[in-house]
Protein backbone atom coordinates (compact mmCIF):
# COMPACT_ATOMS: atom_id res chain seq x y z
CA UNK A 1 0.00 0.00 0.00
CA UNK A 2 1.37 3.27 -1.04
CA UNK A 3 1.12 6.64 1.49
CA UNK A 4 -1.91 8.07 -1.12
CA UNK A 5 -3.56 4.95 -0.53
CA UNK A 6 -3.09 4.87 3.59
CA UNK A 7 -4.13 8.54 3.20
CA UNK A 8 -7.44 7.83 1.20
CA UNK A 9 -8.17 5.00 3.78
CA UNK A 10 -8.18 7.65 6.63
CA UNK A 11 -10.16 10.26 4.79
CA UNK A 12 -13.07 7.85 4.96
CA UNK A 13 -12.02 5.57 8.38
CA UNK A 14 -11.23 7.58 11.28
CA UNK A 15 -11.10 5.57 14.29
CA UNK A 16 -7.88 4.66 15.22
CA UNK A 17 -5.40 3.52 18.37
CA UNK A 18 -2.34 5.35 18.47
CA UNK A 19 1.32 3.52 19.59
CA UNK A 20 3.70 6.16 21.27
CA UNK A 21 6.92 4.87 23.06
CA UNK A 22 6.92 5.23 26.93
CA UNK A 23 10.76 6.86 28.49
CA UNK A 24 11.37 2.65 28.79
CA UNK A 25 10.40 2.31 25.45
CA UNK A 26 7.48 0.52 25.80
CA UNK A 27 4.50 0.95 23.60
CA UNK A 28 1.57 3.43 25.03
CA UNK A 29 -1.84 2.81 23.22
CA UNK A 30 -4.66 5.97 22.77
CA UNK A 31 -7.74 5.07 21.07
CA UNK A 32 -8.30 8.58 18.95
CA UNK A 33 -10.15 9.63 15.55
CA UNK A 34 -7.58 10.62 12.50
CA UNK A 35 -8.01 12.61 10.06
CA UNK A 36 -5.73 13.76 7.39
CA UNK A 37 -4.44 17.69 6.74
CA UNK A 38 -4.37 19.33 3.67
CA UNK A 39 -0.67 18.88 3.90
CA UNK A 40 -1.07 14.68 3.85
CA UNK A 41 -0.39 14.56 7.45
CA UNK A 42 -2.69 12.60 9.99
CA UNK A 43 -4.08 14.58 12.23
CA UNK A 44 -4.82 13.85 15.95
CA UNK A 45 -6.75 16.08 18.77
CA UNK A 46 -5.36 16.14 22.42
CA UNK A 47 -4.75 17.81 25.10
CA UNK A 48 -1.55 19.20 27.23
CA UNK A 49 -0.27 16.18 29.51
CA UNK A 50 -1.58 13.31 28.20
CA UNK A 51 0.68 10.44 27.99
CA UNK A 52 0.86 9.97 24.00
CA UNK A 53 1.40 14.08 23.84
CA UNK A 54 4.49 13.88 26.26
CA UNK A 55 5.65 10.85 24.59
CA UNK A 56 5.86 12.36 21.30
CA UNK A 57 7.21 15.53 22.41
CA UNK A 58 10.88 12.93 23.68
CA UNK A 59 10.33 10.76 20.71
CA UNK A 60 8.35 11.90 17.88
CA UNK A 61 7.84 7.82 16.38
CA UNK A 62 4.37 7.17 16.03
CA UNK A 63 2.09 4.47 14.83
CA UNK A 64 -1.62 4.61 13.70
CA UNK A 65 -3.66 1.53 13.75
CA UNK A 66 -6.64 2.72 11.19
CA UNK A 67 -9.61 0.79 11.05
CA UNK A 68 -13.12 0.66 9.75
CA UNK A 69 -16.20 1.20 11.68
CA UNK A 70 -16.54 -2.42 11.47
CA UNK A 71 -14.38 -3.94 13.74
CA UNK A 72 -14.65 -7.13 12.49
CA UNK A 73 -14.54 -6.29 9.20
CA UNK A 74 -10.73 -7.05 8.92
CA UNK A 75 -10.07 -3.73 7.05
CA UNK A 76 -7.54 -2.15 8.73
CA UNK A 77 -3.72 -0.23 8.08
CA UNK A 78 -1.14 1.16 10.07
CA UNK A 79 0.85 4.13 9.10
CA UNK A 80 4.12 5.03 10.40
CA UNK A 81 5.28 8.30 10.64
CA UNK A 82 7.31 11.13 12.61
CA UNK A 83 5.02 13.54 14.75
CA UNK A 84 4.60 17.28 15.40
CA UNK A 85 2.79 18.49 18.17
CA UNK A 86 1.35 21.80 18.09
CA UNK A 87 0.04 23.93 21.13
CA UNK A 88 -2.72 27.16 21.33
CA UNK A 89 -2.12 29.56 20.32
CA UNK A 90 0.12 27.92 17.05
CA UNK A 91 -2.60 25.31 16.91
CA UNK A 92 -5.91 27.53 16.68
CA UNK A 93 -5.42 27.21 12.46
CA UNK A 94 -4.72 23.24 12.45
CA UNK A 95 -7.33 22.51 15.02
CA UNK A 96 -10.13 24.81 13.63
CA UNK A 97 -9.70 22.24 10.32
CA UNK A 98 -9.25 19.53 12.12
CA UNK A 99 -13.07 20.35 13.84
CA UNK A 100 -14.35 21.42 10.80
CA UNK A 101 -12.75 18.09 8.42
CA UNK A 102 -13.92 15.22 11.03
CA UNK A 103 -17.55 17.05 12.96
CA UNK A 104 -17.91 20.15 10.96
CA UNK A 105 -18.68 23.50 12.17
CA UNK A 106 -19.88 23.94 15.98
CA UNK A 107 -22.64 25.86 16.30
CA UNK A 108 -20.91 28.40 18.72
CA UNK A 109 -17.40 28.93 17.61
CA UNK A 110 -16.33 31.08 19.71
CA UNK A 111 -17.49 28.61 23.11
CA UNK A 112 -15.60 26.04 21.29
CA UNK A 113 -12.43 28.18 21.19
CA UNK A 114 -12.87 28.86 24.65
CA UNK A 115 -13.58 25.05 25.07
CA UNK A 116 -10.18 24.23 23.50
CA UNK A 117 -7.87 27.16 25.52
CA UNK A 118 -9.93 25.22 28.81
CA UNK A 119 -8.35 21.56 28.04
CA UNK A 120 -5.38 23.08 26.88
CA UNK A 121 -6.00 21.87 23.40
CA UNK A 122 -2.61 20.45 20.82
CA UNK A 123 -2.87 18.82 17.69
CA UNK A 124 -0.63 15.99 16.99
CA UNK A 125 0.74 16.06 13.02
CA UNK A 126 2.39 12.83 11.94
CA UNK A 127 3.87 13.07 8.51
CA UNK A 128 3.19 9.20 6.56
CA UNK A 129 6.45 7.63 5.73
CA UNK A 130 5.27 3.89 5.97
CA UNK A 131 2.21 2.37 5.59
CA UNK A 132 0.90 -1.75 5.11
CA UNK A 133 -0.49 -4.16 4.84
CA UNK A 134 1.01 -4.39 1.39
CA UNK A 135 -1.43 -5.30 -1.20
CA UNK A 136 -4.34 -3.04 0.97
CA UNK A 137 -6.52 -3.93 3.56
CA UNK A 138 -7.14 -7.42 3.89
CA UNK A 139 -10.71 -8.14 2.11
CA UNK A 140 -13.11 -10.04 4.94
CA UNK A 141 -12.60 -14.03 4.98
CA UNK A 142 -15.47 -16.63 5.72
CA UNK A 143 -14.84 -17.96 9.59
CA UNK A 144 -13.93 -21.66 9.16
CA UNK A 145 -16.96 -24.08 8.26
CA UNK A 146 -18.72 -21.68 6.91
CA UNK A 147 -20.34 -21.75 3.33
Amino acid sequence: MNLDQAREFVRENHRAVLATRRRDGSPQLSPCLVGVDPEGRLEISSNEGRAKVVNLRRDPRASVLVMTDKFFEKRWIQIDGTAEVLALPGARKALIGYRRRMEGDPEDWTAWEEKQRAARAVIILITPERAGPEGGPAPRRPAPGSP
